[in-house]
Order: C-alpha cells, then structure tokens, then sequence
C-alpha cells in the first residue's frame, strides 16, 4: 500500500457497537509517552490486553509504563509495529509516519485513540467533558472530588485528562489514572470530531464558543456536532447556559434528550426563556475574597436533583480564583451528585482542589513579582484568565507574553484576540506556535496579525517580538514589585516561565 492511499480520519469509528476491549490482541501505541494515550495503554494493560508501544525518548510516563510491564521502544519505526493486531495512534501522527505506513502494508487494524476510549467506555460509568474551554480543569475537579471524596462504588474512578493535577504540597498528580471502580472520566476533544463517538453515562458540555472551524467550517457545523455528542448520553446531559453557544445546543436537544438534561449559570432563571424541559441549577452569591483568589458562590439545587422535599442552597468555596472556575465546579459538582455523591461532600471535596497544571499555575515570585502560566489559547479563555488575575491581584499591572496557538486560529479571531489581551496592561504577542499547520499555508499570518488588529483598541500596549526567548528578556525587564506576569498559550510558550524568573532574579541582583 503506497503512503499516499492511507488516509488517518479520527471521526470514522474503528469498532462496531459489540466489540471489546479484551477482543483486541496484541495492541501498539504509537506516542505511548503522550498524556492522552499512556493511561489508555494502562487501562488495557489492567483488562490483559497484550499492550506495547513507541515513543521518542524516555519520560517519567514511560518509564512507568515500563515499570508495569508494559514494553516501549524509544525512536519510530516500521520494526515496532511487526505481528501487532491493532495499532493505535492519535490526531498528532501523519499518514507518513513510518509505523503506519508498516501497520497498513501488514493489514493491521489501525484505529484513533479515542476508539480505544470508546472501548474502554463501554460497560462503565463514564462522564465526558466537552467544550472549546473548560474541559481540563472541570474533569481534573471531577476526578478530585471523586478521589477525595468518592466512596463505595465512586472510589478510585478511572480519568483521562489532559494536564497533571497540583497537589497540595506542590506536587503534581498525573493527570491519567487506571482506577478500580466503575466510573471513568475523560475529556471528549471536539477538535477533530471525535468525540462523536462517544456514548456515557453523562456528558457535560462547558461552552460551545464555535472553534476548530477549520475542522468544521461553520458554527452551525459546530453547534450540531454537540447536540449529537449530547444525545449520546444515556441518562444525563449538564450544560452551561452561560454560553450562548451552549444555550443554542441545550435548544436543539431533541426532547427526549433535553428532558435529562441540566442546565446551570449565572442567569436569573426567569431571563433564560424556554430551557426545552431542562432543570436549571444557579450560581448565586458569587464573589472574590479580595486578594486570597478564592471564590466563593452558593448553587440553588431543584429539590428532585437535591434529592430531598425543597430546593438545596449548596454552598461553595474554591482555592482558584475566576468566576470560569465557579462555573466549571458547578459542573463537576453536579456531575458527581448524578453520580450518587451526597451534594455536600461533593461541595466539600471540590473545595481542595488547587488547579490543573498550567491553569493558573504560579511558576514563582522574585522580588514581589509573581509569574503565571496558563494555557489559555482562545481569546475567551484568555480574558477569563485575565479578569482572574485582576481579582487575584487587583492592584496588580499585569504582563502578558502570548504565544498564538494555530495560524487558522490566528487568522479566524485576531480581532478577538486584540481584545481580550486589550485586558492586560502589556502585551507581547511571540511567534505562532504552528501544531499541526504550516506556515506557507498562512504567509500573511504572524503575530504582527495580532498586534495590528489591536491598534485602534484603547488598553494594553502591545507588540510583536517573533523570538520567544528575546520576548521573554523583555517582558521580564519591564516588571517592577508587585506586577504579574504571564506566559500564555497552549504551545512551548510553558517553557519561558523558568527564563523569565532568571532574568528578574540576575536584574533585580543588578539593581541591588
């Protein structure tokens, strides 16, 4: 078979609806070291399924793997994939990727990671998170609160989620776990479309801000790929109608569907309109202790949720600043509740929660100037994260470096982008951070696009410095005592917090 004939689309289903996973054979991963695929592996190793896999070089996710028996060759080649059943790979690999190109010669069965989700889904308690924001942080709550709170059946749930968790003693908990009861969570990346496959127990939708339009090429594309991914939910479907987006999905369910669902937000119930037959759970008394970055908030529970003769006043702290974080607890509560946990130790558990990695993550302080990094990457994300800091640090100047994630995405929401950064009091906006996408696909896309949409705007001061590292030097010159600065983006833009502390540590030694 020649490399051009092989075609990867992860939204065509690998299994039929009665397959398996111990039906699988011998099993290989390519990218096993990935934080989407290594807990997949794990999984199927606890089933006894035959599992191996490839990867780059060695990391601490590997290793592991290794430590439970589970072989892995480090460097890709066609010799890992010979007498394997099945080979999976995930939207990072290409149709030239030498183990596929070797597993479509040998006729082996290769499939999406998420078809081994799907598998894995099958006969348990899954609840999904979907949203072009939210995901991470609302299924690492989820997994929390099960963790620290579940008991019976609800203990040591199984999760798939795309971030480390942070521990309370700054360390960190790997965000993928092969747990031993019935319950699973995951993350259901809408990105590719594959999350359509899906079919749990409960799917939360955070927002459905339309992206990815690459993908889908429309927002009603967009749109209708939720209500389908809803649908999909055998018994409850919990949805954030904060979001217009979300709204718009909650009115499209069909009714059978709506009639299981449960919406929550913000809003005055009585401002929402038609809800399709949705319970509607509020967010009220919400606020910031100034400075602490707590929120504190109370959710008004419908009694036949509550599971009690009236309405539940569910109070609610978080240690993560943000009225998005509010919203996405409220998710992760409710969720557990459906679930079968009492309402007020799911209230309780969620309370300790200290973040995901790179959500909000403070990197450290030198000389009262404290460095933040988050993976922010969508214009709503990024003003979410600001106005957090704002409430954090409300006497704060803050200071942004962004790195552009996608030169599409660059291209679909510059304007919104200038906007959203317009929040902060400096901006540098550094190279585009290409993923999957080149850029003589997009000659006229850089971070100059960013800048200059943002001209006009009142607010921050903004520039484009393409040199990462150079960019980092220079916001890090710029920042006096009591200022906050921030390295946002989903790229390797992670990778400069370390560089900025060095530089206020050696200028502000120079200063004394």
């Amino acid at each position: 078979m020649s490399e051009a004939a092989i075609i990867l689309d992860p939204t065509v289903a690998g299994f039929g609806a009665e397959e398996g996973a111990e039906g699988l054979g011998a099993t290989h991963f390519i990218g096993i070291g990935g934080a989407g695929m290594s807990v997949l592996a794990e999984m199927l190793h606890q089933r006894q399924v035959p599992v191996d896999g490839s990867d780059r070089e060695p990391s601490a996710k590997t290793e592991r793997l290794i430590a439970l028996g589970i072989p892995v060759q480090f460097g890709q080649q066609a010799a890992n994939v010979n007498g394997q059943d099945v080979v999976v790979y995930s939207s990072a690999i290409k149709s030239d990727n030498p183990e596929i190109v070797a597993a479509a010669a040998q006729g082996a069965r290769i499939v999406h990671r998420s078809d081994i989700l799907d598998l894995l889904m099958r006969g348990k308690r899954a609840v999904t998170v979907a949203g072009a924001h939210g995901k991470t942080t609302t299924s690492s709550m989820l997994a929390h609160i099960l963790t620290q709170g579940g008991t019976g059946s609800l203990a040591d749930p199984s999760y798939a989620i795309g971030a480390s968790i942070q521990g309370p003693d700054g360390s960190t908990v790997d965000g993928g776990h092969a747990g031993t009861s019935a319950v699973l969570v995951a993350e259901a990346d809408e990105s590719d479309g594959s999350f359509l496959k899906y079919h749990p127990s409960i799917a939360i939708i955070t927002n459905a801000e339309p992206d990815h339009l690459d993908h889908y090429g429309s927002a009603e594309a967009y749109h209708q790929a939720f209500v389908e991914h809803a649908g999909h939910a055998r018994d409850h479907v919990i949805v954030c109608v904060d979001d217009p987006g979300a709204l718009e999905v909650l009115r499209h369910l069909p009714a059978d569907v709506a009639t299981r669902a449960i919406a929550y937000g913000t809003a005055d119930p009585d401002a929402l309109g038609d809800l399709h037959g949705a319970r509607f759970v509020q967010i009220v008394a919400e606020h910031e202790q100034e400075g602490t970055g707590t929120e504190a908030f109370t959710l008004r529970i419908p009694a036949a949720l509550a599971g009690g003769d009236a309405p539940l006043d569910l109070p609610v702290d978080l240690a993560v600043p943000g009225l998005h974080n509010a919203r996405n607890a409220t998710a992760a509560v409710l969720a557990a509740i459906c679930l079968g946990m009492d309402p007020h130790q799911a209230a309780g558990a969620v309370s300790g929660f200290l973040g995901a990695s790179r959500r909000f993550q403070i990197r450290g302080t030198v000389n009262d100037v404290t460095v933040v990094d988050d993976y922010a990457h969508h214009p709503t994300e990024i003003a979410a994260l600001l106005d957090a800091a704002r409430r954090r640090y409300p006497r704060a100047r803050l200071h942004v470096l962004f790195q552009p994630h996608l030169f599409s995405r660059t291209k679909f929401f510059a304007d919104q982008f200038a906007q959203a950064l317009s929040m902060a009091d400096d901006v540098i906006v550094t190279g585009i951070f290409p993923a999957r996408e080149r850029q003589e696909d997009y000659p006229d896309i850089t971070a100059a696009t960013i800048v200059e949409a943002a001209a006009p705007a009142a607010g921050a001061a903004m520039h484009a410095v393409d040199d990462m590292a150079v960019a980092a030097q220079m916001i890090a010159l710029r920042a006096e005592p009591g200022d906050v600065v921030l390295t946002v983006g989903a790229g390797d833009i992670t990778r400069m917090g370390s560089v900025i502390l060095h530089v206020l540590e050696a200028h502000f030694a120079d200063r004394d």
